[in-house]
């Protein structure tokens, strides 16, 4: 025991002997500083404080950042960034606490055996960055995006001469989460701290459609024409317009159609006019009255067509242009929409036109049914809502004379039926909808605001008898001219 304990006596003395050998010194505050030969990356860091080997690594990083990045999106689209836009950051700051504590932990012979490898080869600390993955996120989103291309599909076009087809175009859209992953790969591992280019994660969307499938597009499977002779031209406008931008639609199978999607927005950059429609029971000018029709012949066409209707609202009171229950009321204030889908086999395309005031909306695609098949649809009234008498509003707030007159609309409950036919003989009959529509009395707003209380006892006592054409008579006579007396 006591051999053993001088042996390990004699060892330790032998260590001491040649640390003094070494020549090496103590000098004040060496504890606080970095061993010769300590290295983070390219970065000496021999003889440095904490706050010193920090300072020099973060400088170094600080450099890295303005180095600058290409970025390729899609159809090769070059955007110039640095790497600190890419949210460059040192990763690993604890390689200093490392290097502060090399030599000085373990035994006296591991702390040895350290300095004395220091000598001979230096110690070298990688220096590890990275990006903040939602800086680059943000970056991609806000910057790459917006060179994106959608797919549009192959689609028809119709004349005079019948049909041809415009060739489609592939869609390129970035993939943001693939790409955050390649810039901080390229960025973390293969990057050697010059300038570099990125090709950004970019998927292709096929266009749909071709030549041979747009081909089988010849029949004629709907069709309906409505009149609006009476319009004005603010509303026949509306219609043209609202016609306009439905025409030359193709659909393919699957498709959903929005008619307010496609007619929207109701504006005057739009092509739209002020123009009378139905709101709480009246008749009022907004943007695009009249619009209503556009959507009602084309439910009328899509139901010829037999295609899947998905939404469809009847007006809040009956429209002239089509039978109860055969209409197809869109609002933007309420939210209604006519919407269908394309449920066949083939691809449809939707034709619309005007002309001397009738609107026609045809349905091409390829006929499927058989011969001899035909369908039609069959409005029926169940409940006719005659209105009572005038409503009568006296506004002292307008002068006498004033009157605005509000028609009466009858109002209905109706239903739709669909009717078909093989060889001329029934072989189906299915409802297709209801429909419930208000009764609004005629009314009048009638303005009874004078200084002569004679005038004014005659229009309160004309309103009481609650006969507008009767008011009409007493505004007339209060409102005449009075003739001199002849000399």
């Amino acid at each position: 025991m006591k051999k053993r304990t001088g042996q390990g006596l004699i060892f330790a003395l032998a260590v001491f002997c040649l640390l003094l050998v070494s020549g090496r010194t103590v000098r004040a505050g060496e504890e606080d500083t970095v061993k010769d030969g300590v290295f983070a990356g390219q970065i000496d860091l021999s003889g440095m404080t904490r706050e010193q080997a920090v300072s020099a690594v973060e400088e170094y990083v600080d450099s890295l950042k303005d180095i600058e990045v290409t970025l390729i999106a899609a159809n090769d689209q070059e955007i110039a960034v640095t790497a600190g836009e890419l949210g460059l950051y040192w990763a690993n700051p604890e390689l200093v606490t490392d290097a502060l504590l090399l030599g000085r932990q373990g035994t006296i012979i591991d702390r040895y055996k350290t300095l004395k490898d220091l000598e001979h080869e230096n110690k070298v600390y990688p220096i590890l960055i990275t990006c903040n993955l939602q800086t680059v996120s943000d970056f991609l989103v806000e910057q790459c995006t917006r060179f994106d291309t959608e797919a549009k599909d192959a689609r028809l076009v119709k004349d005079e001469d019948g049909f041809s087809v415009v060739e489609g175009q592939t869609g390129r859209r970035l993939d943001v989460e693939t790409s955050i992953d390649r810039i901080n790969d390229y960025l973390t591992g293969e990057w050697d701290y010059e300038p570099c280019r990125i090709r950004l994660d970019v998927t292709e969307e096929q266009p749909r459609g071709n030549a041979q499938e747009l081909a089988a597009v010849q029949d004629l499977l709907g069709t309906c024409t409505t009149s609006f002779t009476s319009s004005n031209a603010s509303r026949s406008a509306n219609v043209d317009n609202g016609c306009r931008l439905i025409n030359g639609i193709t659909l393919y199978p699957g498709d959903e159609f929005s008619t307010y999607e496609a007619v929207s927005p109701f504006t005057e950059s739009n092509g739209y006019r002020m123009a009378g429609s139905y709101l709480n029971g009246k008749v009022v000018d907004s943007l695009g009255g009249g619009i209503c029709q556009v959507s009602t012949t084309l439910y009328n066409a899509v139901l010829a067509a037999e295609l899947q209707v998905t939404e469809r609202h009847n007006h809040s009171m009956v429209v002239s242009y089509v039978e109860p229950s055969a209409d197809a009321a869109i609002a933007e204030s309420s939210g209604k929409d006519f919407r269908f889908v394309n449920n066949l086999e083939y691809p449809i395309y939707i034709e619309g036109y005007t002309k001397n005031k009738h609107i026609t909306i045809n349905i091409y695609g390829k006929e499927t049914r058989e011969e001899g098949y035909q369908v039609r649809y069959e409005s029926e009234v169940l409940e006719v809502i005659n209105p009572p008498a005038d409503t009568i509003y006296a506004d002292a707030a307008l002068p006498l004379g004033y009157i605005d007159t509000d028609s009466a609309h009858i109002g209905y409950k109706a239903r739709l039926w669909k009717i078909v036919t093989m060889d001329g003989k029934e072989i189906e009959r299915s409802q297709v909808n209801s429909s419930s529509y208000k009764m609004v009395p005629r009314s009048a707003t009638v303005g009874t605001a004078t200084a002569d209380p004679q005038a004014y006892e005659q229009i309160m006592a004309a309103i009481g008898t609650g006969s507008i054409d009767y008011v009409k008579t007493v505004i007339a006579a209060l409102t005449a001219p009075s003739v001199p007396p002849v000399q």
